[in-house]
């Protein structure tokens, strides 16, 4: 796993005109830090750092270094804020995870073997992702980059479901923890569409 390591400091000048003229003197973003118990922190970190992070995927799903003043914190990204025409990250919300406390995340999927999928391969089906992430819960230390779905052996017509999933230990889906109705589909193999296949006949005349 890479190690993320991010540097913050306080932030005392708070509202939206501060923020704004953070983003656009500083060039840095202004941030909160929250859970495990403690007080909400206002703080601030460069937006060229916290943009190379977000470049890659294990940022999203990975337990990250925050050193506040130079005093580490571990946390996960919560949520991130963009400019919705520029790349500009105009905020970020973080949490503090302890190592004893579990805690509730989304980290994405990663469909393997589709290429090796015969009914995909060879009888020509449609692949249907239906979930790109899954949320789950474990202690910080059982955290993964990401769950792997393998479709090697799934055959025409099949859907896997969340149940079908083979999880890391220590690591559980908040869906299932309420009930198998909340079993959704991951992943399918459809038939193709036949051209001209119609799914209503002419009425006779």
């Amino acid at each position: 796993m890479t190690d993320f390591v991010l540097n913050a400091r306080t932030r005392t000048d708070l509202g939206k005109g501060a923020s704004r003229r953070l983003r656009r003197l500083a060039e840095e973003v202004p941030a909160i830090v929250y859970g495990d118990g403690g007080e909400p922190e206002a703080i601030t970190l460069s937006h060229r750092e916290l943009a190379r992070a977000l470049e890659s995927e294990a940022f999203y799903s990975h337990i990250i270094s925050l050193r506040i003043d130079d005093k580490p914190r571990d946390v996960i990204l919560k949520d991130v804020q963009r400019h919705p025409a520029r790349p500009v990250i105009l905020h970020a919300d973080f949490l503090r995870v302890s190592k004893t406390h579990k805690l509730t995340t989304r980290v994405p999927l990663h469909f393997i073997n589709e290429d090796r999928c015969e009914a995909v391969k060879q009888q020509g089906g449609v692949v249907q992702h239906n979930l790109v992430d899954l949320e789950i819960q474990c202690l910080p230390g059982n955290l993964p980059e990401y769950i792997a779905v393998d479709m090697s052996t799934m055959a025409m017509g099949q859907i896997l479901h969340i149940s079908d999933l083979v999880l890391p230990a220590g690591v559980e889906s908040v869906a299932l923890a309420h009930g198998a109705d909340h079993d959704l589909p991951v992943v399918a193999i459809h038939r193709p569409k036949v051209k001209g296949d119609d799914s209503e006949t002419p009425a006779e005349e």
